[in-house]
């Protein structure tokens, strides 16, 4: 039976995030060019051991009962953020890793893909955040003209931001340990952030 990540470890999440101080407010502007009044730097998680571990453990759970560990053959990072969480996950969950270039080798095999991934090999994606889902489709699109299949996906954290639809378009289920919402609420439960910094994310969250 599939199940959500539950809401205690959901709160888990927000504690870790504000212990390392993840969030920030200000003007930014994302890898996708797109500016944003609030930053989450989850680029620093590795850097924390313990936080690191226990977040790699999270999805490692959530994609053994979200998804099931015969569903997929491979585990492919996504640059550059994704590429610690997802290779330390494969060795998690016994999985065989690849990563994903941000463009093609020019020498060599040229490929997009580095790692083994033989023709009909279901891949699955695991990336740190989504925000337009640019980089999963791109990713996702790679795998896919290599001779892989593709059906889901893995982030820690989506914005909420129109990316879950672009790429459940393109074909791939999404499924987010969290998303900023939640994340939003519960910083704001812990007086970790005031009502306006709240409000400023919510702002931000797409309508679906």
């Amino acid at each position: 039976m599939k199940t959500e990540i539950g809401v205690d470890k959901k709160d888990r999440i927000a504690n870790i995030l504000f212990k390392i101080d993840a969030v920030k407010f200000g003007v930014y502007k994302l890898s996708t060019g797109k500016a944003s009044p609030y930053y989450i730097d989850l680029r620093v998680i590795p850097s924390f051991p313990d936080a690191f571990r226990e977040i790699c453990d999270l999805y490692a759970q959530y994609i053994t009962q979200e998804i099931g560990l015969k569903k997929f053959d491979r585990i492919a990072g996504i640059p550059l953020a994704g590429l610690p969480f997802a290779s330390q996950i494969a060795y998690n969950l016994k999985k065989p890793f690849l990563y994903i270039r941000k463009g093609i080798k020019l020498q060599g095999r040229e490929r997009r893909v580095e790692g083994i991934l033989v023709s009909g090999d279901r891949v699955l994606l695991i990336d740190d955040l989504l925000t337009t889902g640019v980089t999963l489709k791109n990713a996702a699109d790679a795998v896919r003209a290599e001779g892989g299949v593709v059906t889901d996906a893995v982030v820690f954290l989506d914005r909420e931001e129109g990316g879950k639809q672009l790429v459940e378009k393109n074909g791939v289920k999404l499924h987010p340990l969290v998303k900023i919402s939640e994340v939003a609420t519960d910083l704001y439960e812990l007086g970790a952030i005031d009502q306006e910094s709240l409000k400023t994310i919510q702002k931000q969250i797409k309508k679906q």
